[in-house]
């Protein structure tokens, strides 16, 4: 992963892809990575060396997101599992912080229009399995 320059990223939600993410993050000098989860178990997923910082707390709320130093970062990535408190937590990062860059995952992929009104960037890992397992089934053909 190539980064152009040192970039303050909170990711929210360490299931298995926040927790995943931030550990890519985290492997370059250049990132400084902050974790929010409700659930400290959750930050178990974390590497040994991951040397980014956690939260444990809802991110919904905004003395949350200003402890993680919201007014700093140049990137939020929303990861959990719920859409509803992605949406939320992006839109909040968005409109009240100006974060520049705010990514949300999208587990229900009918959900995408709303996120697009929001000038939310998404991904689907729904879509994008659905994508690719239909490129392997019309490969192989």
């Amino acid at each position: 992963m190539v980064v152009n320059k040192d970039q303050y990223i909170i990711i929210v939600g360490c299931g298995r892809l926040g927790g995943y993410l931030a550990n890519e993050l985290s492997e370059s000098s250049s990132n400084s990575v902050v974790v929010i989860d409700k659930n400290a178990d959750a930050f178990e997923r974390l590497n040994v060396s991951f040397s980014g910082f956690t939260i444990e707390a809802d991110a919904l709320e905004t003395d949350v997101l200003i402890n993680a130093k919201i007014n700093k970062a140049d990137v939020v990535v929303t990861t959990t599992n719920h859409d509803n408190v992605n949406i939320m937590v992006a839109q909040i990062a968005k409109s009240i912080f100006g974060v520049g860059h705010v990514i949300a995952r999208l587990t229900d992929p009918s959900k995408e229009k709303v996120y697009e009104e929001l000038n939310i960037e998404t991904i689907s890992p729904t879509a994008l399995s659905a994508i690719e397992f239909k490129r392997i089934i019309m490969e192989g053909r």
